[in-house]
């Protein structure tokens, strides 16, 4: 199966609602980053065991670790998870930003330093959402 087919798959088994959300925030998200790359993360680790809920990943970057090596991993992460739904904006160095800039304009979501969760769509404005995935994207590039 392809990534895109995993991610038709993974949108289309979740329970109705969240399937309509997720594949609303899939469309929008692939429209603002019309030629990002496609990932999907089944959550399991090399044992084939559950790690992490299994996520959409949008864009890429290079990951540069203190050992000097480095792996390239996605920009923007789509998950559903248990109250809701989780969007990751990955590789921001100041881990304030998010929550300055946009918390307070989302409407009804936490933010952390890279993930902004909600329950659903109707209570946050996803112009904000968008804006926010946009500046991650646009951050991450300028490294």
């Amino acid at each position: 199966m392809n990534i895109k087919e995993q991610i038709k798959h993974y949108i289309a088994g979740q329970p109705e609602t969240k399937s309509s959300e997720l594949q609303a925030l899939h469309q929008r998200i692939v429209k603002a980053l019309p030629n990002c790359r496609l990932w999907f993360n089944n959550g399991k680790n090399t044992e084939g065991k559950i790690v992490t809920n299994p996520n959409i990943g949008y864009g890429f970057y290079t990951i540069n670790y203190a050992d000097g090596t480095s792996r390239e991993f996605y920009q923007i992460g789509l998950s559903a998870n248990k109250t809701g739904i989780s969007v990751y904006i990955l590789g921001l160095e100041d881990k304030t930003y998010l929550a300055k800039t946009f918390g307070k304009k989302l409407g009804k979501a936490s933010v952390t330093g890279y993930c902004i969760r909600f329950k659903t769509l109707k209570d946050i404005d996803i112009d904000v959402l968008e804006a926010a995935i946009q500046y991650g994207v646009e951050a991450t590039h300028k490294k």
